[in-house]
């Protein structure tokens, strides 16, 4: 049997929520539209390196393994999976990117991308058994949220729309 994931895991992955909401909620309620883009870019940054440690996480799968009884280390499977672990740190890199060519409404379109796909790839590794039990229900959870959320500031400020508060 493999371990459950350690509540501080769940609680700190919650409150890793809070920049995410708060900077969009900045985003779209400041008057002042300097201002507003500055958290905006917040946004995208934290969005940004939030992917990163992401694919890292996958990294600590493959050195520490949690392999379920029957499971072996596979080299190969291992090197593509170090490999995938890399791309959410490019996609994130990516989006950091589209602020200094003016347009950080890209970089939120690149990390809802980034974040589909990594939580996509999550639950195709969690069906072969090489994710530990729990973890995916709370990427699931967590993804949902700053999915919507990364979604929602997008559309709200490509259509100009703020929030009154």
């Amino acid at each position: 049997m493999q371990p459950r994931l350690p509540p501080a895991a769940i609680a700190i992955g919650i409150v890793g929520l809070v920049p995410f909401v708060a900077l969009s909620i900045a985003a779209l309620a400041t008057p002042d539209p300097v201002a507003a883009q500055r958290y905006l870019l917040g946004l995208v940054g934290y969005g940004g390196v939030v992917l990163a440690f992401l694919g890292g996480v996958h990294w600590g799968f493959v050195l520490h393994p949690v392999l379920p009884e029957g499971l072996t280390a596979d080299a190969r499977r291992d090197a593509t999976r170090l490999g995938l672990g890399v791309l959410p740190s490019l996609i994130g890199w990516a989006a950091l990117l589209t602020p200094a060519f003016g347009i950080p409404e890209i970089g939120l379109a690149i990390l809802i991308v980034g974040y589909v796909a990594t939580v996509v790839t999550e639950a195709q590794y969690r069906r072969r058994d090489m994710i530990p039990p729990g973890y995916m229900a709370l990427r699931w959870g967590l993804s949902v949220v700053v999915i919507a959320v990364l979604v929602t500031v997008l559309v709200l400020r490509l259509i100009g729309a703020k929030i009154i508060l």
